[in-house]
C-alpha cells in the first residue's frame, strides 16, 4: 500500500509540472502572439489615416483606440511619442484619470507606474501595471513628422496565474480522488492475491508442525500463476506425504527383517551358556550346530545390511560410476559364474554384440539378484535360468531374465519391486530372503534412467526384464 501510493505521487507530481509549466508556457505564447498582432494592426491603421504630424499621429491612435475599449478579456492599446505624451483605451494605466476616491499615496503610486509604461522599449517586455499587476508588452516603432513614435500592445498576465491556479486546484482534487482510489484498488487487488498466499502460508505452518494432510485448494478465480503453484506445492505434498510413508514403512519391515536374526542369535547364545547338562557346558554337536546357526543369521544379517546400504545409496548422486562395456561379454562371464554356485539349467539366449556406458558392478549386481530370484523359484537340478540381451528400439536394449517356476500372479506383478515383498508368504525367510533383492534391481535401472517390469510369459514361468538406454 504504501509503495503503490508513493509511486502514484510520484507519477502526479510530475504530471502536475509538466501541465503546469506547459499550461503556463502555452498561454504566455497566445499572448504574445495576439500582442504582436494588436499592436502590428494599430500601427497599420495609424499609416492607412497617412498622419504626417506627431499630433495627429496620436490624434489617429486615440480614435482607434476608443473603437475598440479595454476590458480584462481585451487587449491593451497604446501609442506613445516621447515628448509630446501618450493615449490609450485604458488611460487610467497611464495615470491620465484619476479617481478621487483614492489615497493620495496610491494615487501617486500609479501615476509612478504609469510613467514607467510611457518609456518607451522595442520588443517584448514585462512590465507592472496599476490594478492589473504584471503585464505583457509588445512595441514596435514608427517615424513621422521627424518624430519617432512607439505603437504598442499588452495584455495581463494574471490569466496565466488564473489558469494555472486551476489546474494546481483540479490536480489536488483529481489527485486526492485518484490517490483514494488506487488506494482503494490497491488494497482489494491486494487482499485477492494475498488470500490465497495466506492459506498456502497457514498450510505451510501445519506442515512444519508435522501434519501433512492439508492441501492448499484455490478458488476458481485465482489467477493462473497461483493455480500452478498451489498445483506445484500440493504434488511436492503429496511426495512427501508418499516418501514419509514409505520411509517409516521402510524402517518398520527392516525392524522386523532384522529382530528375527537377532532373536536366532540371542537364543543360540543362551543355550551356549546354559547348556543341557548339569554343569552346563555343550557336547561338540551341539557347539557345532550352534555355530552352524549361529554363521547362518550372521551371514543373514550382513546381506540384509548390504542390501540396506546398497537401497540407501541409490538416491545418491554417486551411486553408478559409469564406464563403456561389452554387454554381451559381462552376460556370459556371469553366467558363467553363476552356473558353479547352483544346479540349474543355465541358459543364454540371443546376444547382441552390444557397447553399454553404464555401471558394470551395479548391472551385474541387478542381474544377480534376477538370477537368484530365478534359482529360487526353481527346483534343481533342471531348473531353467535363461538370459536374452535384445534391442528395443534404435536406442533402447532389453535384458530379460526368464525362468519356468511357478511364475507371478497377474494382480501381485506391480508389486514385486517392492522392498521387504513376497510372492509367497508361505515362503521361509531362510529360504526366501528379505524380499529386498528386486528392490534393488528396480534401484540400479532407475538409476541408469531405465526400468524394470514382468512380462507376460504363456504357459509356466516368469519373465522379468531390464531396459536400459544406450
Amino acid at each position: 500500500m504504501v509503495g503503490v501510493a508513493g509511486v502514484l505521487l510520484v507519477v502526479l507530481a510530475a504530471s502536475f509540472t509538466f501541465v503546469y509549466a506547459s499550461t503556463g508556457s502555452q498561454l504566455r505564447s497566445q499572448i504574445d502572439r495576439s500582442i504582436h498582432d494588436s499592436a502590428l494592426q494599430l500601427r497599420s491603421a495609424i499609416v492607412q489615416r497617412r498622419a504626417r504630424s506627431a499630433i495627429s499621429v496620436l490624434a489617429s491612435a486615440q480614435s482607434y483606440a476608443h473603437s475598440q475599449p479595454y476590458r480584462d478579456s481585451s487587449v491593451l492599446l497604446f501609442v506613445v511619442v516621447p515628448g509630446l505624451g501618450s493615449t490609450s483605451n485604458h488611460p487610467e494605466l497611464f495615470g491620465s484619470t484619476r479617481e478621487d476616491h483614492e489615497p493620495e499615496q496610491a494615487r501617486t503610486q500609479e501615476r509612478a507606474q504609469g510613467r514607467l509604461l510611457e518609456r518607451p522599449a522595442s520588443g517584448y517586455s514585462t512590465r507592472q501595471a496599476p490594478d492589473t499587476g504584471p503585464l505583457r508588452v509588445f512595441e514596435t516603432s514608427f517615424r513621422v513628422d521627424g518624430h519617432l513614435a512607439y505603437v504598442g500592445a499588452g495584455e495581463p498576465l494574471a490569466t496565466i496565474d488564473h489558469a494555472q491556479e486551476v489546474v494546481r486546484h483540479s490536480f489536488e482534487v483529481a489527485g486526492a480522488a485518484g490517490l483514494v482510489l488506487a488506494l482503494l484498488a490497491a488494497y482489494l487487488v491486494g487482499s485477492r492475491v494475498a488470500a490465497p498466499i495466506r492459506r498456502s502460508a497457514d498450510v505451510a505452518a501445519r506442515i512444519d508442525a508435522g501434519d501433512l494432510t492439508p492441501r492448499i485448494h484455490l478458488p476458481a478465480t485465482a489467477s493462473s500463476e497461483l493455480q500452478v503453484m498451489a498445483e506445484a506445492l500440493n504434488h511436492m505434498l503429496d511426495r512427501l506425504a508418499a516418501a514419509f510413508a514409505a520411509q517409516r514403512e521402510f524402517i518398520a519391515d527392516a525392524s522386523h527383517e532384522l529382530r528375527t536374526p537377532l532373536t536366532v542369535l540371542r537364543g543360540q547364545i543362551e543355550v551356549m551358556s546354559g547348556g543341557d547338562r548339569a554343569d552346563g557346558s555343550l557336547s561338540a554337536a551341539e557347539l557345532e550346530r550352534v555355530r552352524r546357526l549361529m554363521e547362518a543369521e550372521l551371514a543373514r544379517l550382513t546381506r540384509l545390511v548390504d542390501d540396506l546400504l546398497v537401497l540407501a545409496q541409490s538416491e545418491r548422486a554417486d551411486f553408478l560410476h559409469p564406464t563403456p562395456f561389452r554387454l554381451d561379454e559381462l552376460v556370459t562371464e556371469l553366467w558363467d559364474g553363476l552356473s558353479l554356485i547352483a544346479e540349474r539349467d543355465f541358459q543364454i539366449g540371443p546376444l547382441e554384440p552390444l557397447t553399454l556406458s553404464a555401471d558394470p558392478d551395479r548391472l551385474a549386481q541387478a542381474l544377480r539378484n534376477l538370477a537368484r530370484n530365478a534359482i529360487a523359484h526353481t527346483e534343481a537340478p533342471n531348473g531353467l535360468v535363461r538370459i536374452e540381451v535384445s534391442r528395443r528400439g534404435p536406442s533402447t536394449v532389453r535384458i530379460t531374465v526368464r525362468d519356468d517356476g511357478p511364475g507371478i500372479p497377474r494382480e501381485l506383478r506391480g508389486r514385486v519391486f517392492e522392498r521387504f515383498y513376497r510372492t509367497d508368504e508361505a515362503r521361509t525367510r531362510r529360504s526366501g530372503g528379505a524380499g529386498l533383492g528386486l528392490a534393488i534391481v528396480r534401484a540400479v535401472a532407475e538409476a541408469h534412467h531405465g526400468s524394470v517390469r514382468v512380462l507376460d510369459e504363456p504357459g509356466r514361468g516368469a519373465a522379468l526384464a531390464i531396459d536400459l538406454p544406450l
